[in-house]
């Protein structure tokens, strides 16, 4: 029965017993952690073959000839160019090969335009104010970066095809302070969204008043699906090319959920203005990153295809875990009229719109009982949901009984929280 058809009577009754289920979990002792999207052991054991795939100091030359132990290559080796290049839809001349930290590359990227402009204009950083269109719920991380700079970030209500395209599109033609937006277009952190095909369309037909304004595609979750049709994004790349705004979009993806997260491989991929302004500051700041560790990655997947076999082995990992999320809010909460979810086809996250103004007292009772979540409020610019109500799941790092478990209190939280709200009305 909807909680909000309830008499108070009925109310009272089910708070009751919701307080003496959430007393016996506190009992438990419980220690889980679905806070952040890290890979589980099973995940990490399936790239145990990266240790051997170089076995000595003569195993070491990539295919040009060239000695990945020693200096040189800024932008990467001919074949992780090449993986990368068709994960994302790019020429191999758009593809630039970093370090393990593709977070690292936007964070470089953004600082580049600090201290020189990519069209020759006024850099960033001399600038009275700079703002930052943020998607939310987005993704922490990003806005993190932003707020380091010191940007105003401006808010952009996410909806079912992506971002809300009317207050882009108006806000970017009409303020040239406005230098860049978040996005992370496929099975977006953490709703899962995919952009539609009409809103990828309408990043490339956008026209901003500054014209360095910048899309930074972070594609993180281009290639991990956990259904058996996933989702199909479309290219960005190539709409630009169409509209001619190929400048506008800078797109980042790394294998950190794919092999070993912190030493997987990054990259990045844009126009040739761009790459060639985004060059001038790698070359200052390094001679090349680890070439080795990117030689482990082509020689442990083989190719394409080798890595795409490799993604079926984490989706066998993860759907059942994503399952067992789905299934307990529905058997749990649905219908309930406090509680609603995206059932996502693939990415890390579960993300959960809970009761106006309950979010951060589930967060505290779960946290109490033994489990630990994404903190309230950390899915919008400066941690401040005004709503109150997100909530970000991971369900990817505990084994399967324990998210059951984990689950289970997150369910009795959730209702609990929300019973103590109608019954103080």
């Amino acid at each position: 029965m909807n909680y909000f058809e309830m008499s108070k009577e009925e109310l009272d009754a089910q708070l009751e017993k919701f307080k003496n289920e959430y007393a016996e979990y506190k009992k438990m002792n419980l220690n889980l952690d679905m806070s952040r999207g890290k890979p589980g052991d099973e995940q990490l054991d399936l790239s145990e073959g990266l240790f051997t795939a170089v076995l000595d100091g003569k195993d070491c030359k990539a295919l040009n000839g060239v000695d990945c132990r020693n200096y040189g290559v800024l932008d990467g080796i001919p074949r992780i160019k090449e993986m990368f290049a068709r994960i994302l839809g790019v020429d191999v001349s758009e593809v630039m090969v970093g370090g393990n930290s593709s977070l690292n590359m936007m964070f470089d990227t953004v600082s580049a335009m600090m201290t020189k402009n990519v069209n020759g204009g006024i850099p960033w950083g001399r600038l009275d104010k700079i703002k930052w269109l943020c998607p939310s719920p987005g993704y922490d991380r990003h806005f993190g970066i932003t707020e380091y700079f010191g940007f105003e970030m401006i808010t952009v209500p996410m909806t079912p095809e992506g971002p809300d395209m009317d207050i882009v599109e108006k806000l970017v033609s009409e303020d040239a302070s406005i230098k860049g937006i978040w996005c992370v277009p496929k099975y977006s952190n953490p709703q899962g969204i995919t952009y539609s095909d009409e809103t990828v369309k309408r990043f490339a037909r956008l026209r901003p008043a500054a014209d360095d304004f910048r899309i930074m595609w972070d594609n993180a979750y281009v290639i991990h699906d956990i259904s058996e049709k996933g989702d199909t994004l479309l290219n960005l790349m190539d709409e630009c090319k169409k509209c001619g705004t190929e400048d506008l979009p800078i797109i980042f993806t790394s294998t950190s959920k794919i092999t070993f997260p912190g030493s997987g491989v990054a990259c990045m991929a844009a126009s040739k203005n761009n790459m060639k302004f985004i060059k001038e500051k790698y070359a200052v700041q390094t001679i090349g990153y680890d070439k080795l560790n990117m030689l482990r990655h082509v020689r442990f997947f083989g190719d394409y295809e080798g890595l795409m076999a490799h993604m079926q082995k984490h989706r066998a990992v993860l759907e059942p875990r994503f399952n067992a999320v789905l299934e307990k809010l529905e058997n749990q909460l649905g219908g309930l009229g406090i509680a609603e979810w995206i059932k996502p086809h693939g990415g890390y996250f579960v993300s959960v719109d809970v009761t106006e103004g309950c979010a951060k007292r589930i967060v505290q009772l779960c946290k109490e009982a033994g489990v630990v979540l994404t903190n309230a409020g950390a899915t919008f610019p400066y941690g401040n949901d005004p709503k109150d109500s997100n909530i970000r799941l991971a369900p990817t790092l505990p084994p399967v009984e324990e998210l059951k478990t984990a689950m289970d209190l997150f369910c009795v939280c959730t209702k609990l929280a929300a019973l103590e709200k109608l019954t103080q009305n």
